[in-house]
């Protein structure tokens, strides 16, 4: 396994991206195509699939999940030329770990996103089995802490992963300063260690703590100011990039009128960039709902994707 330089790969914007889907479960590239055509002319430059954002979980490795992270893969080299491509195979055991990258694999990922096991409680040296197993895969992988659903990466977690070769970066979304600053510090031991962040409120203090970039679900609706966010952050352009994350920040008001993706699909489908098909047990909107989200994003329709 030739080992990517973790950095690069995950330095600047990466959208996780919701799944479209042809009817409630099902996901389709096909689905796909215009929103990622619209993400890659707003100046998109990295996907991760099959995230929280992309009801990873709630999809089983069949044959339709395999043609659809094919797919978007194809089309996303396709518009972008060399945009990386990440795909998450988090999943309560390492087995079933494994089961759904073999099932991605055919798509030629760029790295395989891991979350330590959700639903069971684990020890330190089982959740480091649990990474080390992706080895066998030969395929990078990017260790993903996201304590709200699975078992925490800890300050030690983290010194074992990034002596693990086949480990070439970390995702925090834990919103914790201390433990992204033990993280980057860590990162900073090991070259082309590279580290992203998804607590999309902090975007910005987690470039200025040393993220190499940003994973931001809101920028499945709004990637511009995302890009902006990080473009002024690297130019040092203060103001600009503070007001960008001021933008970021507002429109994640949408989660207060209904949390998660089906208020995020709801605004895509609004805008003809994606159908509003959910994965049981989610539930799309309400029409009321949909009528306050349209509402509150009024105005900032300038910040907007669009088609």
């Amino acid at each position: 396994m030739s080992t990517p330089d973790g950095r690069r790969l995950l330095g600047g914007v990466m959208i996780p991206l919701v799944t479209p889907m042809a009817r409630p479960g099902v996901p389709s590239a096909e689905a796909a195509h215009d929103l990622l055509g619209a993400l890659a002319a707003a100046g998109a430059r990295s996907l991760m699939l099959l995230g929280s954002n992309g009801e990873g979980p709630l999809l089983p490795p069949t044959p339709a999940l395999t043609a659809y992270v094919t797919g978007v893969a194809a089309r996303w080299r396709e518009l972008t030329g060399d945009g990386p491509v990440l795909v998450n195979v988090t999943a309560p055991g390492t087995a079933d770990a494994l089961a759904r990258a073999d099932a991605v694999l055919p798509a030629r990922p760029d790295a395989l996103v891991l979350s330590p096991p959700i639903y069971f409680h684990h020890r330190p040296d089982e959740i480091l089995a649990h990474y080390t197993a992706l080895e066998a895969t030969g395929v990078p992988v990017v260790a993903y802490n996201a304590p709200r659903y699975s078992n925490p990466l800890t300050p030690a977690l983290i010194d074992d992963l990034t002596r693990l070769p086949h480990v070439i970066g970390a995702k925090d979304s834990s919103g914790d300063p201390a433990l992204l600053a033990h993280l980057v510090a860590a990162a900073r031991r090991r070259p082309g260690f590279g580290v992203i962040q998804g607590a999309e409120h902090q975007a910005l203090d987690a470039l200025r703590a040393g993220a190499d970039g940003i994973v931001p679900g809101i920028a499945n609706v709004a990637p511009a100011p995302a890009a902006a966010l990080f473009t002024a952050h690297q130019e040092g352009r203060a103001d600009d990039a503070e007001r960008a994350q001021r933008t970021l920040t507002a429109l994640l008001a949408l989660h207060g009128v209904r949390p998660g993706v089906p208020a995020v699909k709801t605004v895509l489908t609004a805008r003809g960039l994606c159908t509003p098909h959910v994965a049981a047990p989610f539930t799309p909107c309400t029409p009321d709902e949909r009528d306050r989200l349209l509402a509150l994003l009024t105005p900032y329709e300038e910040h907007l994707i669009t088609p």
